[in-house]
């Protein structure tokens, strides 16, 4: 991630106080520093912004220099409209940090602290014209030392790199949707005209077309990196299982030279269904739903560039006396965020084919699903969390157990989804805050509904 962090000041300063710049500036280096040490790159401003030419100048070079985020800093007061415009009309998503150099301001503080700590009625004036303007922004407020306020700022900064990475987003639909699914059925025209989604459907061959390109080495080489990772019976039917890894490579390979972001694959149509690889795709980083659903693996795809622990799921059985979901699916998973070493096995009924199982980890994250309403898209939103366990029964599936925040009911939770008209497929993202996915949405122009 790198984000560019703007200085704002105000000219008048630098004649009536040139001698606090020093001093200001230091606060400004400590700030990047702070970022930096949370691994997000900063492209610093040539110096600080006063007037409108100069913050024209800072933000092109912004651009140029293709940071996910402005992060604004107010050194001082700094009035709107000196910066607003340029804010307003660039496309980089934009994150107010309000943060001053000294914690404690009593009555027992030197007034000359003033001069250094009375940027947050800057931060008013810009945040109440960015809201005039209808620019969607995002704030994080607290001490630089002594809060989680850069910690907050980080996170905003995720969700506009996966708010970033929907547009321009290349789809695979591998076989087509399942018959008759009519919840997550919108067309590609739509999808590249609302958000900048392009989807590409490929025939079912398509997996074995590919396959035939496989050679023996690579299938080799990753037959034996699965032997290191996942956990195997006694005795498998090797070459069976090989014709499974050879598809879910044949697949990687279309990923690769397709330059998808995202995909999904129809089991109904296929002739052999890459389980394996499809969780491997989404652990690299590549978006995944099941079923021929292009809407939820872009925004599945997208998530995963901000947040790489997200997982696309489906809720299956209600625990209505616990409060629980089983979440489940019929052999895909997030690699990353399996809390049991995967153990394969084959699966029979609608497919034929080698798939590696494992359980959710237990954490706190947020669910989240895209769903076309009547007039536009919606984003619906809950913190939930994932529950831990040492054991379960249930290990030839994909599985975890999602505990509906808010002080949600199981019964509560699912009225309120399906109100709202939540799909079957969603994602859920280990580790997002509320604010920060609601700040995606906002960056989306997508109604957003939290439950």
């Amino acid at each position: 991630m790198k984000i560019g962090l703007l200085p704002l000041y105000i000219d008048i300063y630098d004649i009536s106080s040139p001698h606090v710049r020093p001093r200001m500036k230091a606060f400004y280096e400590k700030i990047a520093s702070d970022f930096e040490a949370r691994g997000v790159a900063v492209e610093q401003a040539e110096d600080f912004c006063r007037l409108k030419p100069e913050f024209e100048k800072a933000v092109a070079s912004f651009e140029a220099a293709k940071v996910d985020a402005i992060v604004t800093l107010h050194m001082a007061y700094s009035p709107s409209l000196e910066a607003i415009d340029t804010l307003a009309g660039t496309k980089l998503p934009i994150i107010v940090l309000d943060t001053t150099e000294t914690l404690t301001f009593t009555n027992e503080q030197s007034p000359g602290e003033i001069m250094y700590n009375h940027g947050i009625h800057g931060v008013m004036d810009l945040c109440s014209m960015l809201k005039r303007y209808g620019k969607p922004y995002a704030i994080a407020a607290g001490h630089y030392e002594q809060s989680d306020v850069i910690d907050e700022a980080c996170g905003l900064v995720r969700a506009a790199v996966a708010a970033q990475a929907v547009s321009g987003a290349h789809v695979g639909l591998i076989g087509g949707a399942f018959e008759s699914m009519g919840d997550f059925a919108v067309e590609p025209k739509e999808l590249q005209e609302r958000f900048g989604i392009t989807v590409e459907e490929f025939a079912p061959e398509a997996l074995t077309q590919y396959a035939v390109k496989v050679s023996d080495a690579e299938i080799d080489a990753e037959y034996k990196l699965d032997r290191e990772r996942f956990a195997f019976p006694e005795e498998i039917d090797v070459d069976a299982y090989k014709r499974s890894v050879a598809v879910g490579l044949g697949l990687r390979k279309c990923v690769e030279e397709k330059g998808l972001n995202a995909f999904s694959v129809n089991f109904r149509t296929v002739r052999e269904m890459p389980f394996m690889e499809c969780c491997k795709a989404m652990e690299r980083g590549i978006g995944y739903a099941g079923e021929g659903d292009g809407l939820t693996s872009a925004f599945v795809g997208a998530l995963l560039q901000g947040y790489p622990e997200t997982n696309f799921v489906e809720i299956f059985c209600p625990d209505w006396e616990n409060d629980m979901l089983f979440l489940s699916h019929m052999g895909e998973m997030n690699y990353r965020i399996a809390d049991t070493k995967p153990t394969v096995a084959h699966k029979g009924g609608f497919v034929d084919t080698y798939a590696a199982y494992a359980r959710m980890k237990g954490g706190k994250g947020v669910f989240v699903n895209v769903s076309r309403d009547r007039d536009d898209y919606k984003l619906v939103l809950s913190p939930c969390q994932m529950l831990p366990f040492e054991k379960d029964n249930f290990e030839g599936s994909m599985r975890g157990w999602l505990k509906p925040g808010n002080g949600k009911t199981t019964a509560e939770f699912l009225k309120a989804i399906s109100v709202h008209g939540a799909t079957h497929h969603s994602a859920f993202v280990y580790g997002a805050t509320l604010e920060e996915l609601e700040y995606f949405g906002a960056l989306l122009l997508m109604k957003t509904v939290v439950i």
